[in-house]
């Protein structure tokens, strides 16, 4: 076949065909004439090598990211494939279908996972990721923020999926699969060293270089550890940690529900916030009865908070004040109350003695190999995040007026740019629900293996520990802004909060000093990760009937759509 000259490297082409022609389009908006003879899979991958697609490491001791050749339908039909998967179940194409023998006729191999929308193909040491649009690679189900519906055009789509392997990683799958590669990608697990006149592969300090075993609390019941236990069990507090975010609402007082309003305020990518500069467990954990609480060891405490008192000190006189009857405890996330011992992540218990509750540990799963492993990660996501905003106008130097004005028209603005930003907050958030990936298919029975315990980043550990960051950190800036206002929440939905409000605006339930500054640890308007937007206002009448419905208002109270099922 005819080679193209390696004149240009990108870490991706859209391919189609125009007449039943093959034509590239590289992520600067140029396009690429197709050898005439790529006329299948195996050519399109071997074409793909030898143009120079590909990205380079993201780090010291990471890899280089082989091409990625995303097929829209006119490309479909031009390399012969299937217009369609017909295995619904599966998602893939049969593995006696010709279009799979012709790749392994080819001298190349497919992964588990075989010919389906997102396949990868390696033969030696070159490898290439496909994504088959019309397969369904960029589905709603895979969180790719409606990418797939704005950038129809295949130099648009080339464009935007050229701006996330810029910012992000380069795609291999759903946008949680993506995020999970971008951990490796910053964090590689081994780097290679020369020993003894021969090269070896050896961990990298401060990555997660192998599976470890979750300890017992953490492990889910699926999980073989998980085998012994009861169903009693399986929803005690006492044997498996619930380190989940909040779903908690109440009706209103008397005095509150006089409020003509109420408004919700949203932290932004609030997972992603809660992972910076937070200490995880890297290596296994470690058994101990009776332990001292220390809040700079990562693990899962058994402790009885069950009659601790939640209060504060007030910001003028320093002294401790209990918190009103209304608020939802910071220990659960239905914000109940506990009513025994219970395992919670370090966060958690670090917080409790913020509260000055006394924390005495029953016992305890450790591991004293820590770290900041998810740094790295979280920075990159977060100028991802910032630079998108940008682009739509969005920026940290906007007076809180006009960040809320610039967030209500966000939409009417490049949809393209909107769609990437939402396949950016899906990837901080879709990466720590994955570190717990649960079976999926048939196995050999409840608690037998499946494939993703045998990954490095399959810690359950680390997602307890972003979880409870994120959920205290919302009790703290909730306790502060009852201290400054005497505000206190209606309902929590995951990062999402609703207040009753004279004023139809966030500005009027964010706590402020007295010069009207922003109050330090409090919520605060603006774009950047762990900061605040306005989620909705409704009227109080409105709430009281989504309440009288038994359903938590922070659901609805943007634009009226279901947030939790939509991904938000």
């Amino acid at each position: 076949m005819t080679l193209t000259e390696k004149t240009y490297t990108a870490p991706l082409l859209v391919l189609d065909a125009e007449d039943g022609v093959l034509v590239g389009h590289r992520p600067d908006v140029t396009r690429v004439d197709v050898p005439a003879d790529v006329a299948d899979l195996v050519t399109a991958a071997e074409w793909a090598v030898a143009y120079g697609l590909g990205a380079g490491p993201l780090s010291q001791h990471g890899e280089a990211a082989g091409p990625l050749l995303v097929l829209t339908v006119g490309a479909v039909e031009a390399l012969g494939l299937p217009a369609r998967l017909d295995d619904r179940k599966r998602l893939r194409v049969p593995d006696d279908h010709p279009a799979v023998k012709a790749v392994e006729e080819g001298g190349w191999q497919l992964s588990r996972a075989g010919l389906a929308p997102w396949s990868f193909l390696f033969r030696d040491r070159a490898e290439v990721h496909v994504a088959t649009v019309p397969w369904g690679a960029l589905a709603d189900h895979l969180r790719w923020g409606g990418i797939e519906d704005v950038a129809v055009d295949p130099a648009a789509l080339s464009y935007v999926l050229g701006l996330y392997a810029e910012r992000v990683i380069t795609p291999s799958g759903s946008t949680a699969a993506c995020s999970l590669a971008l951990m490796t990608a910053v964090r590689p697990p081994t780097r290679l060293v020369r020993r003894a006149g021969r090269f070896q592969r050896v961990p990298v300090e401060g990555s997660l270089s192998a599976p470890v075993d979750p300890a017992l609390p953490e492990a889910p019941d699926e999980h073989p550890l998980a085998k012994d236990r009861t169903r009693e069990e399986s929803r005690s507090p006492e044997h498996v940690i619930n380190e989940e975010a909040y779903d908690w609402y109440r009706e209103p007082t008397e005095a509150e529900a006089a409020a003509p309003y109420v408004v919700g305020i949203d932290v932004n990518t609030a997972f992603l916030a809660a992972a910076n500069r937070l200490t995880v467990g890297i290596g296994e954990a470690v058994y101990t009865d009776g332990p001292q609480f220390d809040k700079k060891i990562p693990g899962c405490w058994l402790v009885d908070l069950s009659g601790a008192e939640l209060r504060t000190k007030d910001l003028a006189t320093k002294e401790w004040k209990t918190l009103p009857a209304e608020f939802p405890s910071p220990f659960t996330p239905d914000g109940k109350k506990p009513t025994g011992p219970a395992w919670y992540a370090t966060p958690t218990l670090a917080y409790a003695v913020e509260l000055g509750i006394e924390v005495r540990p029953l016992a305890a799963w450790l591991r004293p190999e820590a770290g900041g492993y998810l740094d790295l990660w979280h920075n990159r996501l977060r100028d991802a995040y910032m630079d998108t905003l940008a682009d739509l106008g969005i920026t940290a130097d906007m007076d809180e007026e006009a960040f809320l004005a610039g967030m209500a028209t966000i939409k009417e603005r490049d949809p393209e740019a909107v769609a990437l930003l939402s396949a950016i907050k899906q990837t901080a958030k879709g990466g720590i629900g994955k570190l717990r990936e649960k079976p999926q298919g048939k196995r050999e029975g409840r608690h037998a293996p499946w494939p993703a315990l045998k990954r490095p980043t399959w810690r359950p550990d680390i997602r307890a520990a972003v979880i409870s960051a994120a959920r205290v950190g919302a009790h703290r800036k909730m306790v502060k802004t009852w201290n400054a206002t005497g505000l206190v929440p209606l309902a929590i939905l995951s990062d999402c909060v609703l207040y009753p409000s004279a004023y139809a605006t966030a500005r009027a339930v964010v706590p402020r000093k007295p010069d009207g500054t922003p109050l330090p640890g409090g919520f605060r308007l603006g774009p950047n990760p762990g900061y605040c937007k306005e989620e909705g206002v409704r009227p109080m009448s409105w709430y009281r009937d989504v309440v009288a419905k038994a359903a938590n208002p922070g659901r609805f109270i943007k634009e009226g759509r279901d947030a939790f099922r939509e991904g938000e």
